[in-house]
């Protein structure tokens, strides 16, 4: 991949090769540390996309793609947690309703760490969980099932769906609070470092205040399929970093495949219009894929023994490519891999 020169891109690496990496094996047994966090929040990560008038870095897109990767490579764990915070900064920067002049300066400076919670909206026109109108705000009521970073974020971005099919985003506090109870931490295959629970919502009331956006899920969902339907810069960062424990004989041509891949899906990221070329942009992400999986089942193979090991980064690499295979999945993407596998099988 073509280093961008930007100062971001060089503290991001200085992050990842002096505090991530040499962890990632311990915080995948023993969770994303608090330090971590800290860490990221002094990197200006946090702020990468956001405007620079609230103290971000509005870096292109090349930017933020480049740093995610590097995250992804060196700790998918750590990654996985900050990558919440970008969507609702976001959401902010395009808001113009006052909780914008509120949380926007201290997420793009890394004061605070956002998390999200409106994964479940995608079931539409089931309503996991409901948003009415009440006491001049929005009550809350059903069940999240998917929260990372419990106990490590500061603020999350909820969201309900009312009876008339308008989404309903709005910030609260990322902590236990009457309407709001959050389940144990997850026992999951990979990424249990990440502190990722359910939550459940009875009666959690939101002032308008709090909200950043209110739209009819017809139109949000035609912005939100843009996003599900691109490769995802970690699938890129893993094979990545899976190929460096390879031997270059090895790694070479899956290397070659690797970059022409990202660089027509990074390509497409780029094009103007960002709802065009859309089975193109799910078969690259499919294709994305299978060089990940490539690339880790080489690294756990060349391995041997080893490899099954909880200490062995390739058997780590593996876990955390299986997770990314469902990481913003949606009915489409999920259908669209399928079909690819099914078609591939010998």
């Amino acid at each position: 991949m073509t280093t961008v020169t930007h100062p971001l891109v060089t503290h991001v690496r200085q992050l990842a090769s002096g505090v991530l990496a040499p962890q990632a094996e311990r915080v995948d047994q023993e969770g994303v540390p608090a330090s971590h966090v800290a860490a990221v929040k002094r990197s200006g990560l946090l702020g990468v996309s956001a405007p620079k008038e609230y103290g971000g870095a509005a870096a292109p897109g090349a930017v933020a793609r480049e740093t995610a990767e590097i995250l992804s490579g060196a700790c998918c764990s750590t990654w996985f947690v900050q990558t919440q915070h970008h969507t609702p900064v976001q959401l902010l920067a395009q808001s113009d309703l006052p909780v914008r002049e509120r949380l926007l300066r201290p997420l793009a400076t890394g004061e605070l760490l956002a998390g999200i919670a409106y994964a479940h909206v995608r079931a539409f026109p089931r309503r996991p969980v409901r948003a009415t109108p009440e006491r001049g705000g929005w009550r809350l009521d059903g069940t999240v099932p998917w929260y990372t970073g419990w106990g490590l974020n500061d603020v999350m971005l909820l969201a309900g769906v009312t009876d008339s099919g308008e989404l309903v985003f709005a910030f609260t506090e990322a902590r236990e609070q009457p309407g709001l109870r959050p389940s144990a931490p997850m026992r999951l295959a990979a990424l249990t470092a990440t502190r990722t629970v359910s939550l459940e919502l009875e009666g959690l009331w939101l002032a308008d205040g709090a909200v950043v956006l209110r739209a009819p899920y017809e139109r949000w969902s035609v912005a939100d399929r843009t996003k599900t339907v691109n490769a995802s810069p970690a699938v890129f960062g893993i094979a990545e970093a899976a190929l460096g424990l390879l031997d270059e004989d090895v790694a070479g041509s899956l290397r070659t495949r690797l970059d022409e891949v990202r660089r027509r899906a990074y390509a497409l990221a780029d094009h103007p219009v960002p709802n065009e070329h859309l089975a193109e942009r799910l078969a690259l992400r499919t294709q994305a894929y299978e060089v990940m999986r490539t690339a880790t089942t080489a690294a756990v193979v060349a391995g041997g023994g080893r490899s099954m090991t909880l200490t062995s980064k390739a058997q780590r690499l593996a876990r955390e490519g299986l997770f990314l295979l469902v990481q913003g999945q949606t009915a489409e993407s999920r259908r669209a891999h399928l079909n690819a596998l099914a078609n591939n099988m010998p």
